[in-house]
């Protein structure tokens, strides 16, 4: 049993610079669904219970400037799971919609990375190999 009746990560709270260029990115390419219409900010897209709640970044600014490299120490990605059929399925769609994923190979899982709008790495992973 986990400690505090853990579930699994609920979201990752992401900071955007347009919040519907955003949702329509989580929404239209990962296939994700709003939850909680009834809360204006953040917006919280999800599957299966697990996802992303988009701040507007004046909400929480960068504590550095954006020509600053990123700090050493931070996410490096945010790693959606999907079944085998659907890694295939997304593998084709991003192709067929010109969104640049990159392949690869971890032995034990595949993955897809790609950016959303602004910029953070997304994965797709399946451990389906």
């Amino acid at each position: 049993m986990s400690r505090f009746g853990n579930q699994g990560l609920d979201h990752v709270a992401v900071a955007v610079s347009d919040i519907q260029r955003s949702r329509s990115f989580y929404e239209g390419v990962l296939g994700l669904e709003r939850v909680y219409p009834a809360w204006e900010m953040p917006v919280v897209l999800a599957a299966a219970g697990t996802g992303v709640a988009l701040f507007p970044e004046s909400v929480h600014p960068s504590p550095t400037p954006n020509d600053v490299e990123p700090p050493a120490v931070r996410i490096l990605h945010i790693a959606f799971r999907v079944d085998r059929a659907g890694f295939e399925a997304a593998r084709g769609e991003l192709a067929a919609a010109g969104v640049e994923a990159r392949f690869s190979d971890h032995e034990i899982s595949h993955s897809l990375y790609l950016r959303d709008p602004d910029g953070h790495q997304i994965e797709l992973t399946t451990y389906e190999v």
